[in-house]
């Protein structure tokens, strides 16, 4: 009879869960019943080494003595052999001391702040620099010229250049106020980027700055990935077939950065700026290309559709913003958009 119970029961219960569209074994797992925790009372293992209370205390009063307290513990074992006494060992000193907290540096140990990585962004040309020192082999070993480089970060315009014989921070400031001057670069809209070398953390640069009402901006500490926009031209220049390996002089390596400047602004055509050149792009006139190229996508596509098996082609996008670091959202939302 018991079993007969029993079985109708599960019946009933199969067909409530069935009515009622809950699986029986949620059934059976909310109406199980969990019996409370028995609390366990920790057993604490006796250790015939170890040395007991009364033995611990006298230790520690050996070690607060005033002769040795500020003694490491391998240099107080050491002199209480000699003294005829032995209480332990080194090692269990050092786990006295450290379970009362009285283990720590004594050297006076430098700590470096925690840098932020700059998060600079450009929408439009003359709003972000950052400018970059490089060195050209001179004529004999161990000679070299530095090539400064002042680039607009948005359009990737170069728009300051020169070659010297040293790194100097008066030529720093020339640089930057010649180019300023040039550009027409208004008051508190410009932030220059760069590097933490000598010349552009001297505070003579950085007066020049405030003067000019600009913004400025430096890698952080040991990092090399912070100015990638300098570093890139230098590797693009630098590249280049036509470059020597070394230059005789420094009018040789003005005249040979010249053109190779100019060549940089007014002939490759970036990837990021839509397959523009600098110039265009940062003279406002990459819109109207545009506008060209896509009259002549537009033509292609009427006149044979059926070449264009993903629909109408349309020109690569210009540029909309340019980052130096930009946050770690928006770089998560770049890669999963693409």
């Amino acid at each position: 009879m018991q079993a007969i119970h029993e079985r109708e029961t599960v019946l009933a219960l199969t067909q409530a869960c069935a009515a009622l569209g809950v699986p029986r074994t949620s059934y059976y797992r909310d109406t199980h019943v969990v019996p409370p925790a028995v609390p366990t009372v920790a057993v604490v293992r006796y250790v015939p080494r170890a040395l007991i209370a009364l033995e611990r205390v006298a230790v520690l009063d050996v070690l607060h003595e005033e002769r040795l307290v500020d003694l490491a513990p391998a240099l107080i074992h050491a002199p209480l052999l000699d003294e005829e006494t032995y209480l332990c060992s080194v090692r269990t000193m050092y786990r006295l001391l450290a379970a009362n907290a009285e283990v720590q540096e004594c050297r006076a140990l430098r700590r470096h702040p925690l840098y932020a990585a700059p998060e600079l962004l450009a929408e439009a040309p003359k709003q972000l620099w950052t400018w970059d020192i490089t060195k050209l082999k001179g004529p004999v070993q161990w000679s070299v010229f530095q090539l400064y480089v002042l680039l607009d970060v948005f359009s990737r315009y170069v728009v300051g250049w020169l070659v010297a014989d040293r790194e100097s921070t008066p030529l720093a400031q020339e640089l930057i106020a010649t180019s300023c001057a040039r550009r027409g670069i208004v008051p508190g809209r410009l932030t220059v980027h760069a590097d933490r070398g000598a010349a552009m953390t001297s505070r003579s640069v950085v007066l020049r700055y405030a003067y000019l009402g600009m913004v400025q901006s430096h890698s952080s500490p040991s990092v090399s990935n912070d100015n990638p926009y300098a570093e890139a031209q230098f590797k693009t220049l630098k590249d280049r077939p036509d470059s020597p390996d070394r230059f005789g002089s420094r009018e040789h390596a003005r005249d040979h950065c010249a053109n190779l400047l100019l060549w940089y602004n007014t002939e490759p055509r970036h990837s990021a700026l839509g397959y523009h050149t600098p110039h265009d792009v940062h003279y406002g006139l990459a819109t109207a290309r545009q506008t060209q190229r896509a009259v002549v996508l537009s033509t292609a596509f009427t006149a044979h559709p059926e070449r264009f098996v993903r629909g109408a082609p349309t020109p690569a996008p210009l540029p909309s913003a340019a980052w130096i670091n930009p946050p770690k959202l928006l770089t998560l939302l770049d890669a999963v958009t693409r």
